[in-house]
C-alpha cells in the first residue's frame, strides 16, 4: 500500500512540475512582452532623467580620465588609481534603471560598459604562458612585519631566481640576510631596498631618487642619502647576458580631507626613477619595487612609457597586492623592457601588508 501511495505521489509531482515549468516560461514570456511593450510607449524613454545622466558620466569619467586635473587635490590621480573598482557602478545602475523601468538609462550603460571592457577587460582572461627563462619576485615586506622569519620563508619557498626586497629595517636586514643566504648566494642592500639572487650581480650602485632628507640634510648628506637609499641598480648574468635590476620604493601618499590625494614626494620620486631607467645603456631591464600606485596613474607615465607590465602582458586578473588581507590595488609592479613575460602572479599573503608579485620572463 505504501509503494503504491509513493508510486502515486512520484505520479502527481511529475505531473506537477511540466506545469510549474510551463507556469515559469510563460511568466517570463509575459514579463519580456511587458518590457517591450513599455519600451514602445515614448512615455516610458522620459523616466529615469538622473539615472541616465549619471551612466553617461560614469562612462565619461572612465573615458576621458587623463583629462580630470590634478590641480585639486590630485583628483585625476586619484580616480586613476580606483579605476577598476568604477565598473561596480554599473550594476547599481542598472539596478535603478529596471526598478524605474527607464529603457534610456539601460541603453545609456552601454557606455561605460563599453570602456570599462576596454580598459580592463584584457585582464579578465589568463594570459600566461609556459617557458620562463627566470622567475623574479618583489615584495615590501613591511618595516612592522611581526614575522620576517616566516615571511623570509616563504620567499625562499617561492623558488624565484630574484627575490627584491623593500622596506627593509635595520632590525630585519640580517633576519633576511641570514634565511635567505642558503637559496640566494648573491645579495645587495642599498638603504631600505635589497636583492638576492641566484645569479652573480655587479654594478650594484643605489639610485638617488630625490627623497626629501629633510633637517638634517644639511649633517651628512651622503651618509644620510646611502641610510635612506630607496633605490637601487645592479646587474645580474644571466646565462642570455647581463639584465638591468631595479628595485625601488617610492614615496607614500596620503588621502585627507585638506590636502585630497597627497603624492608629492611619490611623485619626485618616480621622475627621478623614469630619468634613471632613460638613461639605462643596457637593453634588458627589469624594474621591482612598490611604486605605491597603480601603472594607470599618470605619476609613473615616464616610466611605462619605456617599460610595461608584466601583469597587464602575461597575468590572470588585476593582480591586487594592498592591502594585504583584502587587496584592492596593485601598487607593487614588475615592469620589463627586451624581455617576455611569461606569466605573472601574485604570492600568498606573508606577514607583510603587502602581497608578493611574481613574473616569469625570457628571452
Amino acid at each position: 500500500m505504501a509503494q503504491a501511495d509513493t508510486a502515486e505521489t512520484e505520479q502527481g509531482d511529475a505531473e506537477e512540475r511540466p506545469t510549474d515549468a510551463g507556469t515559469w516560461r510563460a511568466g517570463v514570456r509575459g514579463g519580456v512582452r511587458r518590457a517591450v511593450r513599455a519600451g514602445s510607449r515614448p512615455e516610458s524613454w522620459r523616466r529615469g532623467p538622473v539615472l541616465v545622466a549619471l551612466a553617461l558620466l560614469l562612462g565619461l569619467v572612465m573615458l576621458l580620465h587623463a583629462e580630470i586635473p590634478n590641480r585639486i587635490g590630485n583628483l585625476g590621480s586619484l580616480v586613476e588609481n580606483l579605476l577598476p573598482w568604477l565598473g561596480l557602478f554599473v550594476p547599481v545602475l542598472l539596478a535603478g534603471a529596471v526598478w524605474r523601468r527607464s529603457p534610456s538609462a539601460v541603453v545609456a550603460l552601454l557606455l561605460p560598459v563599453a570602456v570599462w571592457l576596454n580598459l580592463f577587460g584584457g585582464l579578465l582572461t589568463d594570459k600566461s604562458h609556459p617557458g620562463a627563462d627566470l622567475t623574479v619576485v618583489s615584495h615590501n615586506v613591511g618595516a612592522d612585519n611581526p614575522d620576517p622569519v616566516g615571511t623570509a620563508r616563504d620567499l625562499a619557498a617561492s623558488k624565484a631566481d630574484v627575490l627584491a626586497l623593500e622596506e627593509l629595517t635595520q632590525q630585519a636586514k640580517g633576519t633576511y640576510e641570514k634565511e635567505l643566504a642558503k637559496a640566494y648566494p648573491y645579495h645587495a642592500v642599498q638603504g631600505t631596498v635589497g636583492l638576492w639572487s641566484k645569479l652573480p650581480l655587479s654594478d650594484t650602485r643605489p639610485v638617488d631618487i630625490e627623497m626629501d632628507y629633510g633637517p638634517l640634510a644639511a649633517t651628512k648628506p651622503e651618509a644620510l642619502k646611502l641610510s635612506y637609499s630607496r633605490a637601487l641598480r645592479t646587474t645580474v648574468a644571466t646565462k642570455h647576458g647581463p639584465l638591468a635590476v631595479y628595485v625601488a620604493h617610492l614615496g607614500s601618499v596620503r588621502v585627507n580631507p585638506r590636502a585630497g590625494f597627497w603624492t608629492d614626494s611619490r611623485d619626485r620620486n618616480a621622475q627621478a626613477l623614469a630619468r634613471a631607467i632613460a638613461a639605462e645603456q643596457n637593453k634588458r631591464v627589469v624594474l621591482l619595487g612598490d611604486l605605491n600606485g597603480s601603472t594607470d596613474d599618470r605619476a609613473f607615465a615616464g616610466i611605462t612609457s619605456r617599460l610595461r607590465s608584466a601583469q597587464v602582458a602575461a597575468g590572470d586578473g588585476f593582480g591586487f597586492t594592498w592591502p594585504a588581507e583584502f587587496p584592492m590595488v596593485r601598487i607593487d609592479q614588475i615592469l620589463v623592457r627586451g624581455v617576455k613575460p611569461r606569466s605573472s602572479w601574485v604570492l600568498p599573503a606573508t606577514g607583510s601588508d603587502h602581497r608578493p608579485v611574481a613574473a616569469g620572463i625570457s628571452w
